[in-house]
């Protein structure tokens, strides 16, 4: 700050000079106290010079007795997972109250190195919502698979030394750090050594390797799925994120744990959100209004929202409507029913009524256009050849990354491959490596995802984003395949050999050019032809749960183009199953 900017906030909070805007009349939620304050905002130059009465401004608003709170704040996502570009993100976000994100980009440089770092950082400045990165930990989440790229310590120094990410982001390698591998160490010193904080990543980890994990400087958990691993957690230090995503939703069950000694160490989340979710039911204000029908205090869900993710994030200019910091504001007139009628960042309304009033600009997408390699493929790779008519497969639960491993009874033909029988929810789901045209393919069984005709696939599979797809019959699958191929990446529907539905998501084969309208109205209709004309469940996410089977760091089994992963053992495992 230059001192002339320093002297005219003093004297605006002082009253010697006018503010830039003042808010009159308002309700002030003070987050350090859980009160609520009536009296008026000034705001100069971006930031708020005072709260109270009496002060006067080149600008005023009387705002008649309407809330106003922080702006929220989102410790934990992942842009790509609302298959939009981080411009279009922002205009989305930012009419539902959320003016910062520390986004995790470990999507787009799975697939394309720093590079693709590099072009969501430039992107990122096209929105007036703050998105901040963090330097992806794992690429590749693990050695069981193989993604377009390989990031070690020695990549992460110039981008950290750039100050260009907050810190290291979720550290999918667990076992990693729980073993103090030697490569692992050397990231979580690279972070460290700079006072920079490092995300977790611990599903169903306990007691000593919990320790250890902690030990080594995570500093927080969105993993969660019981109460038991959000109190084990918070008693060591670390801090937990509520997850609220289109899939993966943990908040409800999690607030059953959430009490006045602990809430401090609880901070709303989403992961992973899609534009039509965020269309649909919103992102943060959406997990306030689920904590005040699950019973907790509407100041204190907003407490987890703002100044619990604030001082997680290590982000002392934010977070609290206080002199000084940044004017990112949000205002409502319902307490008890939030719905946000105005965002304010830096003191600028950026959004009203529902809708952004800042226009998108984009950077050029030129350098991160999807690859699809996959030359070396042919459909008898499709093939499942078994031992036994007992196998493994990979058993869906709804709303959750997480995954049973199931025993199952299957039916084989003449040469000892698997037949599709419809009247079981038993389907192949394979994946075919894309970055490197390695020619790697891996079939595996998907149970209780629904379908019974056709195909479905994606070039969106977590964490290495290999094609991914499922289906009923090799033909349709091999259809999938080559359409994905076609069209450089995205989703395809396929019944008796054609497409009948597609979205194409040319950016790393992982988000849209289009608008996040435009890319909901194409997931809606995916979903359509997915869950009516070929029978996919009603209770799962066709897209975000089938790109969620080769997450081979949640538990409990999971598929990637090397082979099928028990995941609390880490090593691979044959589908069949002897007798």
């Amino acid at each position: 700050m230059e001192k002339t900017d320093l002297k005219k906030l003093i004297d605006t909070a002082a009253g010697r000079e006018p503010a830039d805007l003042v808010l009159k009349n308002a309700q002030l939620i003070d987050v350090y106290q859980a009160e609520i304050i009536k009296g008026d905002v000034a705001i100069v130059n971006g930031k708020i010079a005072g709260i109270g009465e009496g002060y006067r401004g080149k600008e005023s608003i009387d705002l008649k007795g309407k809330f106003v709170a922080p702006g929220f704040i989102d410790p934990h996502i992942h842009v790509e997972s609302s298959y939009v570009t981080p411009e279009e993100f922002g205009r989305l976000l930012m009419p539902h109250g959320t003016t910062t994100v520390l986004a995790d980009p470990h999507e787009i440089v799975n697939v394309l190195g720093l590079k693709g770092l590099d072009y969501m950082i430039e992107a990122a400045k096209e929105t007036p919502m703050d998105i901040r990165y963090m330097m992806p930990s794992c690429v590749p989440a693990t050695d069981m698979e193989n993604a377009g790229a390989v990031v070690e310590a020695a990549d992460m120094i110039s981008t950290f030394e750039k100050n260009q990410v907050d810190g290291l982001a979720e550290f999918m390698n667990y076992p990693g750090v729980i073993q103090a591998q030697d490569s692992v160490l050397d990231k979580l010193l690279a972070a460290k050594d700079r006072g920079l904080r490092i995300d977790g990543h611990s599903p169903m980890v306990f007691e000593k390797d919990l320790n250890a994990y902690a030990a080594a400087g995570v500093a927080n958990d969105h993993e969660c799925s019981t109460v038991q691993e959000l109190k084990d957690r918070i008693a060591r230090g670390m801090y937990v994120f509520l997850r609220e995503g289109s899939v993966t939703q943990n908040l409800r069950e999690l607030l059953k744990g959430v009490t006045e000694n602990n809430y401090q160490r609880c901070v709303l989340s989403a992961d992973d959100l899609q534009a039509k979710s965020i269309l649909e039911i919103g992102h943060l204000d959406n997990s306030i209004r689920i904590c005040i029908e699950e019973g907790l205090s509407p100041i204190r869900a907003i407490q987890m929202a703002t100044i619990n993710a604030a001082q997680c994030c290590q982000l002392n200019d934010r977070g609290a409507i206080a002199p000084g910091l940044r004017a990112d504001l949000v205002i409502f007139s319902d307490l008890d029913k939030i719905e946000i009628e105005e965002t304010y960042i830096s003191g600028r309304q950026v959004a009203k009524a529902g809708k952004s009033l800042v226009p998108v600009h984009r950077v050029s997408t030129a350098n991160v256009q999807s690859s699809v390699h996959i030359d070396k493929f042919v459909a008898a790779q499709l093939a499942l050849e078994l031992t036994s008519d007992k196998a493994r497969a990979i058993e869906v639960i709804p709303q959750e990354a997480l995954t049973n491993e199931a025993i199952v009874s299957i039916q084989r033909d003449e040469k000892n491959q698997f037949i599709f029988d419809p009247k079981q929810d038993l389907t192949k789901i394979a994946v075919i490596e894309r970055h490197h045209n390695t020619g790697n393919v891996f079939v595996g069984l998907l149970k209780d995802y629904g379908l019974k005709d056709g195909a479905i696939g994606l070039s969106i599979a977590h964490d290495s984003h290999n094609l991914i797809v499922t289906g009923t019959n090799d033909a349709d699958m091999t259809a999938a395949i080559n359409a994905l191929k076609e069209q450089d990446g995205g989703v395809v529907i396929i019944q008796s050999g054609k497409v009948v539905g597609r979205m194409a998501l040319p950016i790393a084969g992982l988000m849209s050019d289009l608008t996040g309208e435009e890319v909901a109205k194409q997931e809606a209709e995916i979903n359509r032809l997915a869950h009516q004309v070929l029978g996919v469940s009603e209770k799962v996410d066709p897209i975000m749960t089938l790109g969620f089977m080769s997450l081979a760091v949640i538990p409990n089994l999971k598929i990637t183009d090397i082979g099928l992963v028990d995941v609390t053992k880490f090593e691979i495992v044959p589908v069949s199953v002897e007798e």
